[in-house]
């Protein structure tokens, strides 16, 4: 996707909502919706090419520990959209006690928690990381891979959640003998797609059956919300496993028939 031609029409949206006449009102809503996503856009493409021109230039390459680090010092010092040193910290402690094998990382920023995740798969672990933007996605793969990770590793895959979610089981099951379904999803993309998300996972099977975690940054209460009631609407499969202000890990497992 270019991002520079939507920017450059963006002086015409006042215009298009003048000559809309009666529908004034509802058009100015769209366009104050587009102005929002294209905003948004453009400061998660600079925040993620200033933090991967830091982390490349101040990390030992071949070392996933510094290129962490050199995120956490970043994130000390500058506004990121990586998960930081505090929530990467609760995270790394979650999954060691997960210790998962296939996950899924929806929301992929910068590489920071693909490669915290990484560090702690077994040798035939596999990280499947999906990204909206394709400038971002090629910013976090090459961080992936400065930290010293190969392809057979990981997978980024470049599109909507909505989009490359019914496509991951034919993925999975490239690996002969491999499971087919992940044991840890990580969600720090759109919150507004959480839900959705987790009941699409849900309908096509790529939730571990026999139990698979959930972890989901909360940015949005409204968010939280839906989950718990979700939860509360489910509780033969689902339970809350942990909540803080900034993170909610779900436990799923699928109730004997």
């Amino acid at each position: 996707m270019s991002f520079w031609p939507m920017m450059a029409s963006l002086p015409l949206l006042p215009t298009v909502v003048l000559g809309l006449g009666r529908h004034r009102a509802r058009a100015a809503q769209l366009c104050y919706v587009v102005l929002t996503w294209m905003l948004r856009l453009l400061r998660g493409q600079v925040c993620a090419a200033r933090t991967h021109s830091f982390v490349f230039s101040h990390c030992t390459h071949g070392n996933a520990k510094s290129v962490l680090e050199a995120f956490d010092v970043y994130a000390e010092t500058h506004a990121s959209i990586t998960l930081g040193p505090q929530i990467g910290q609760a995270v790394n402690e979650m999954v060691k006690n997960i210790r998962p094998s296939r996950v899924l990382e929806l929301g992929m920023h910068c590489g920071y928690a693909s490669v915290l995740l990484l560090r702690l798969l077994p040798a035939d672990g596999k990280l499947l990381t999906v990204e909206q933007d394709p400038a971002v996605a090629d910013l976090g793969e090459e961080i992936i891979l400065v930290a010293g990770f190969k392809h057979k590793q990981f997978q980024v895959l470049t599109g909507s959640s909505g989009q490359i979610i019914p496509t991951l089981h034919c993925l999975l099951e490239v690996d002969p003998g491999t499971s087919s379904t992940f044991n840890l999803v990580l969600m720090d993309h759109d919150p507004q797609q959480y839900l959705l998300d987790l009941q699409n996972l849900e309908k096509e099977g790529l939730l571990c059956p026999l139990g698979c975690s959930i972890i989901a940054i909360i940015r949005d209460q409204g968010v939280l919300k839906a989950l718990k009631e979700m939860v509360q609407a489910r509780p033969e499969c689902y339970i809350i496993k942990s909540l803080n202000n900034d993170m909610l890990e779900l436990f799923y497992q699928k109730s004997a028939q």
